[in-house]
């Protein structure tokens, strides 16, 4: 004899959820960080700590773990986007945190279109004008197909992908001091606070954290039976960021440790440059067009979704506001050029997003009218506290960049 089952106990079932869509969230996260400044910041950290660079690389790991874990867990529990959380913690305050996502998100995609037209012009030689140009309608291109979520996914995992293997490759060709490296991993000879929050920030600030978890809100995938799928999807976005996190590093540190000056305009080529000549050259191009197309896409799709709920013409129209979105970062970059003041600004602003998003989805985490039945892992909750108060004090320090604006 069967019986019937009620509407929480259906909800509460398990979905199968497409392994494409779990991998892509993932991929869109990952890559989404991996962008023009991701690259930049490990080879000038690298040159600067070499091997001790390794422990501050892992402690950064674990923090991005523990964020995202929270934060993907508690946006699927609630089956909302963050910006909606946060309105439900404290009204008024998933508008300001949307503002604020969308003032970073402009500016970073400038800087994002900048670093494709930057990754052509190393590749055939064309002005990086014309570069970000084409670049930019590729990426439009994404948004205009029907299945705008597999394409983002595919977009994302073919170059991630392609990424690694070629930062890998360069890693191996440099030779790196892998004994030393695991020993200064948990006995650095060198060690700084600053260099591990930008690395935070500059993998899971901003807009980069809700990426994933939006684009499984986009899914359908909600409720606390999908939590599970939800942290491996997160734990896997952080591994493919840690990863070519690592083989950028090896690949910097081979060459460091041989006493090879790094390129103060363009550090990021150094490594490449010198492994395999004009050959890594093309590669870095390859590398830099790829982790700046793929942010581009990820910083416009996650941008959007902080304001889709709030404007019905976005929500009705969301590929429409993205390609919007796109083309107007584009023709910003072509007609002004990179917006040093505005980046500065922006950098100093984005500091602060990530403790302020961390900081309410923790107050809505057992929150009875926001998750429902889903309870959150108390140990969860504890580490949660303990990066809001690391990232406070980052994104505090961060605001005297706003300083340079001035100067």
């Amino acid at each position: 004899m069967t019986t019937l089952k009620t509407k929480e106990e259906l909800n509460l079932e398990k979905k199968p959820y497409s392994l494409s869509m779990l991998v892509g969230a993932a991929f869109l996260m990952a890559t989404s960080a991996i962008g023009p400044g991701f690259l930049t910041q490990t080879a000038v950290f690298t040159q600067k700590y070499l091997a001790s660079f390794s422990a501050i690389i892992l402690i950064t790991i674990i923090v991005d773990i523990i964020v995202q874990i929270n934060i993907w867990r508690i946006i699927v529990a609630a089956g909302k986007r963050g910006q909606e959380i946060a309105n439900d913690v404290l009204p008024g305050l998933g508008y300001f945190i949307s503002l604020i996502v969308m003032i970073g998100g402009i500016a970073f995609n400038i800087g994002n279109i900048a670093g494709t037209g930057m990754g052509l012009n190393t590749l055939f030689g064309i002005d990086a004008r014309v570069g970000a140009a084409i670049s930019g309608i590729i990426c439009i291109l994404i948004f205009l197909s029907k299945e705008i979520g597999n394409a983002m996914d595919r977009f994302a995992q073919i170059l991630g992908v392609l990424m690694i293997l070629l930062a890998v490759y360069v890693a191996a060709a440099a030779h790196p001091p892998l004994a030393q490296a695991a020993v200064q991993t948990f006995a650095p000879s060198k060690f700084e606070f600053l260099p591990m929050i930008t690395l935070i920030g500059g993998s899971v600030g901003g807009y980069i954290t809700f990426a994933g978890g939006h684009r499984l809100i986009e899914g359908n995938m909600k409720g606390g039976a999908a939590v599970g799928e939800a942290t491996k999807s997160a734990t896997l976005g952080i591994l493919v960021a840690g990863i070519m996190r690592y083989a950028l590093f090896f690949g910097a540190l081979g060459i460091a440790l041989k006493g090879i000056k790094f390129d103060p305009v363009n550090p990021a080529a150094t490594p490449f440059l010198n492994v395999a000549g004009t050959v890594g050259y093309k590669i870095f191009g390859l590398v830099l067009w790829s982790a700046a197309a793929t942010s581009v896409v990820g910083c416009s799709f996650t941008s959007l979704s902080f304001i889709k709920t709030f404007f019905k013409p976005v929500e009705e129209h969301f590929s429409k506001f993205i390609i919007g979105f796109i083309v107007f970062c584009t023709l910003f970059f072509i007609l002004v050029g990179k917006p040093v003041t505005l980046l500065i600004l922006a950098g100093a602003i984005n500091g602060l997003i990530l403790p302020l998003t961390l900081g309410s989805m923790l107050l809505a985490c057992r929150n009875k009218k926001i998750v429902g039945d889903y309870h959150h892992p108390t140990l969860l909750i504890v580490l949660g506290i303990l990066v809001f108060i690391l990232t406070l004090y980052g994104g505090i320090s961060s605001l005297s960049g706003i300083n340079q604006l001035f100067k």
